[in-house]
């Protein structure tokens, strides 16, 4: 019976890492794309941070945000880290997500409201999540 457990567990783990895979393979940014998002990230966690503290944003936005600053602290991924280029396209593909779903809900005006970056930051992160403005 145990032995029939850890088969599917194993099973559907390796499932689910081979569908992120895939994903990352297919949505990752392309070119200099992935540069510029690394150049964002200290203004791209600043902003995580200020929309999901602040109480005027809905609840579930905030929510979405605690879950994904959560999500990039843990110590573990789907996609190990020390896997070449998909190891941290993850995170990557993950904030995308976040942030495009946070973007239809509260609005780009409001995301542009809490950019502390420059403005050449904020239209990279724009065309990096796939924003329209």
């Amino acid at each position: 019976m145990w032995r029939e457990v850890l088969v599917a567990v194993v099973a559907g783990l390796v499932a689910t890492w081979l569908a992120v895979v895939v994903a990352l393979l297919v949505v990752r940014p392309r070119g200099s794309l992935l540069k510029e998002s690394v150049r964002l990230l200290p203004d791209l966690l600043r902003l995580l941070r200020d929309l999901a503290t602040d109480r005027s944003q809905p609840r579930g936005v905030r929510v979405r945000l605690g879950l994904l600053i959560g999500y990039l602290a843990l110590p573990f991924d789907l996609v190990p880290d020390f896997l070449p280029v998909v190891g941290y396209a993850d995170d990557v593909v993950v904030v995308v997500w976040t942030l495009r779903s946070v973007a239809r809900r509260v609005g780009l005006e409001e995301l542009r409201r809490h950019w502390r970056g420059s403005d050449d930051g904020f239209e990279a992160l724009r065309r990096v999540a796939g924003l329209g403005g």
